[in-house]
């Protein structure tokens, strides 16, 4: 796909010269086109998955990466294919790196318990029995309450064939 670039002077209340960004614009052509490719080829690779709200999610998450949204904000975990509160247990998640269930003390794993009913998400090192400070500890127990929370509204939600002639789904 080719862009044209045209260049307009506009005059600021000043009296001086501006030219519009018109590589911001392309730019923003472009970041749309590669959003909107990469959403098609993520929902063809969940097409599967029998929870199509996750699937949806997991498309969308994958498209928002290739855009700049950080992977460790993500709700979902492609690697997986589930929510991550679902598998932020896996050892494929400590990072210690960046921190992400890691004791640097220690430097162990450490343990995350995920209570689905009360929402609560408790993390500590198996070693010291102490909870890591930093941004990666937030991070993750921010991305697990919001992806129970995500679940959670998805099935309190009726399904469409579950509502009856004239009901309207709850606002």
């Amino acid at each position: 796909m080719m862009f044209q670039q045209t260049f307009v002077t506009a005059t600021t209340p000043t009296g001086g010269e501006t030219r519009p960004s018109v590589h911001r614009r392309a730019d923003a052509v472009v970041s749309l086109i590669a959003q909107h490719r990469a959403a098609a080829s993520a929902s063809r690779r969940f097409a599967d998955l029998a929870d199509r709200s996750l699937a949806a999610k997991l498309a969308a998450e994958d498209a928002a990466v290739e855009t700049g949204l950080s992977p460790f904000e993500r709700l979902t975990c492609t690697a997986h294919r589930r929510w991550i509160h679902q598998c932020i247990a896996s050892p494929e998640h400590a990072s210690p790196v960046t921190g992400h269930r890691w004791c640097r003390d220690c430097q162990c794993a450490v343990t995350v318990a995920i209570d689905e009913l009360t929402g609560d998400v408790t993390m500590a090192c198996p070693r010291c029995r102490r909870t890591p400070k930093g941004i990666a500890t937030r991070q993750i127990v921010s991305a697990c309450r919001a992806s129970l929370a995500t679940v959670h509204d998805h099935r309190a939600q009726p399904a469409p064939s579950m509502l009856h002639f004239g009901e309207r789904r709850p606002a």
